[in-house]
């Protein structure tokens, strides 16, 4: 078996399905399919890199702001940021999502308007995504199930 740096170094590309819900709803979980290409350069905002943390845990979230030394990423369906990710974590790059046998580039104007509408509603989904998650934190809190 190889791993995702190796498969990208071999074919230039890598294309798999995700595990986890941290990009819904714009990719589902074993569902879609994913194209990961090698970076060209420095990221831009809103790109979606594959990256490999320090513990070794593969990740795909979306770049919200480009600093000098990093990224601040997250994820689609998250609203906690990551920092400190730089390009020595990067593998790829998303470059398109096929779903239902139908691929869609992230240069289609439908992608971009996706993300453009997603991110802009960025502080509202972090509350929304907070408010759904307080019950669970208060059963942790006070230990009942």
């Amino acid at each position: 078996m190889t791993t995702f740096e190796e498969e990208i170094e071999k074919n230039g590309r890598l294309v798999y399905t995700n595990v986890g819900d941290s990009m819904r709803p714009l990719i589902r979980q074993g569902r879609d399919l994913l194209i990961i290409e090698k970076p060209q350069g420095r990221l831009k905002k809103y790109d979606v890199p594959l990256y490999k943390r320090d513990s070794g845990q593969y990740v795909l979230h979306r770049i919200l702001k480009v600093r000098d030394s990093d990224y601040v990423i997250c994820g689609d369906n998250r609203w906690t940021k990551e920092y400190g990710i730089t390009d020595r974590h990067i593998i790829g790059v998303l470059t398109a999502v096929v779903r239902d046998g139908k691929e869609m580039s992230v240069t289609d104007k439908r992608y971009k308007a996706y993300v453009h509408l997603w991110c802009g509603l960025f502080p509202v989904r972090a509350f929304i995504l907070k408010v759904r998650a307080l019950p669970r934190w208060l059963r942790l809190k006070t230990g009942k199930k």
